[in-house]
């Protein structure tokens, strides 16, 4: 799993059981891999190359992945039945008709000799859905005892069950507009939300941003960098704004969007909170603050808040294979629900 705010890639070796009750988990074995900046600067920038340059990027960051899972597989000693890979996402526009993660599958399966799944959201998008999020699937499945899953990534987003049908939404941006403004002082991103504590709200930075959200609101349409580069960087590159005053800013800003979210569909909810965003015990605190008695934020043992969306995938390659649905018409607005994914080597 390699995702919007360029933290590294996630590698997780899996298990899953079927059960009476419905399926089990475990995480065996999982790492992160710091992208070289090399890697950083590729990804980053992937969206401004030609054609056939940008070709030649998904045959080569495939066989990135093909190496770095094989080193993982052979250090581990591990005999994986197949690899699911989400991919890096460089363009995301499916009112357009398209999806686009880098990361060819043939590449990954020649250089590391594994069966490999991949290309997970181009059929949704086909079916005249977002083809995002995927994760909600996992979340039905496999954490059913919780009334809402709350992924906090480079991208916010949430899934639920209403009416005993799963719905699901980016609700804002987070990590990724976080890291944008640390990348202006150099730093990768700001550990703990230390430097965002020390910061002061700044009101007219405020309004702009949830002047961005509540357009977004009506629609729920799946967030990606177009909508960042355009809608939200502005507001992130005005100057005369201390560094530490637009994190407290766009903090703030995302977690009154998160817990709007949240209590306008469910009272009381038991919210299950995971992804890199909940490292950042500021940004916690805040969510705390917002959500206040409306219900409960639980953060679960540190390898599902780490790994949870790398094992999801896991999850819906089983789905795949077994040809059951991994993606909700419910969720993406599909025409129906589909078993999306690239088999090579299976």
């Amino acid at each position: 799993m390699s995702g919007t705010s360029l933290d590294g890639l996630d590698i997780a070796f899996c298990n899953f059981s079927k059960v009476p009750s419905g399926w089990r988990y475990s995480i065996k074995q999982a790492t992160t891999m710091k992208y070289p900046l090399a890697w950083r600067k590729k990804l980053s920038s992937a969206q401004d190359l030609s054609g056939e340059a940008l070709i030649a990027l998904d045959m080569e960051y495939g066989k990135f992945l093909g190496k770095a899972c094989k080193t993982f597989i052979s250090e581990n000693k591990l005999k994986p039945d197949f690899i699911a890979s989400h991919g890096h996402t460089v363009f995301h526009q499916p009112a357009k008709g398209f999806t686009y993660q880098i990361g060819n599958g043939n590449a990954l399966h020649a250089v590391c000799g594994v069966p490999v799944i991949y290309d997970f959201r181009s059929l949704d998008v086909q079916l005249g859905g977002e083809g995002a999020p995927l994760v909600p699937a996992g979340d039905k499945l496999l954490f059913s005892e919780y009334d809402v899953c709350l992924n906090l990534g480079g991208i916010a987003n949430l899934s639920m069950d209403v009416k005993k049908v799963r719905i699901a939404y980016d609700i804002c941006f987070n990590n990724m507009g976080l890291n944008y403004i640390m990348s202006k002082i150099g730093k990768a991103f700001d550990e703990g939300g230390q430097l965002a504590s020390t910061g002061t709200v700044n009101a007219s930075m405020l309004s702009k941003l949830n002047r961005v959200y509540a357009s977004l609101r009506p629609k729920r349409p799946s967030l990606g960098r177009e909508i960042f580069e355009q809608r939200i960087q502005p507001i992130l590159d005005e100057p005369g704004i201390k560094v530490e005053d637009k994190l407290s800013t766009f903090v703030t800003s995302s977690a009154r969007e998160i817990i709007t979210a949240i209590v306008s569909e469910k009272k009381n909810a038991k919210v299950l909170c995971t992804g890199g965003g909940t490292f950042n015990s500021f940004f916690v605190s805040c969510l705390l603050e917002q959500l206040g008695d409306n219900g409960a934020l639980i953060i679960p043992e540190e390898e599902v808040v780490k790994f949870k969306e790398a094992m999801v995938f896991a999850f819906l390659g089983v789905l795949r294979v077994e040809r059951q649905p991994n993606c909700f018409k419910s969720v993406t607005g599909a025409d129906a629900d589909s078993s999306g994914g690239v088999l090579v080597g299976l």
